[in-house]
């Protein structure tokens, strides 16, 4: 037998009422699924690394992460339909920012807890 298991049924149903009824929907959990299957791309998390330092073009991005404009502006428009980035152009340029502070944060959790787990 497992370790890892209930040995014996031990149901609470008045708290599997109350988790219930404060849990999000279902639409939610699907949502949030996407999401982090956008930011499940390790290029993508380097990006949203340099943009969590600074707003920065692609030509930056690029140098930045080693790769071409083309490939990074693919990237871009993952992270953009996902409302993950925006961009703003300036004169000929397009500058790029993380779209809001969760984002900042979601970054800096996991990377947080990453080293945390190393240790």
């Amino acid at each position: 037998m497992a370790d890892d298991i209930c040995k014996e049924i031990c149901n609470n149903p008045e708290l599997i009422k109350d988790v219930k009824s404060r849990m999000e929907s279902s639409e939610s959990f699907y949502s949030l699924a996407d999401l982090f299957k956008v930011l499940g791309d390790p290029t993508r998390i380097k990006i949203l690394n340099a943009l969590s330092q600074s707003e920065l073009c692609v030509c930056d991005i690029a140098d930045i992460t080693c790769m071409g404009s083309s490939a990074v502006s693919h990237q871009l428009r993952v992270l953009r339909s996902s409302k993950i980035v925006k961009f703003r152009r300036e004169g000929k340029n397009v500058i790029y920012s993380l779209d809001d502070e969760h984002v900042f944060f979601l970054v800096k959790e996991g990377l947080e807890h990453i080293q945390e787990a190393k240790e």
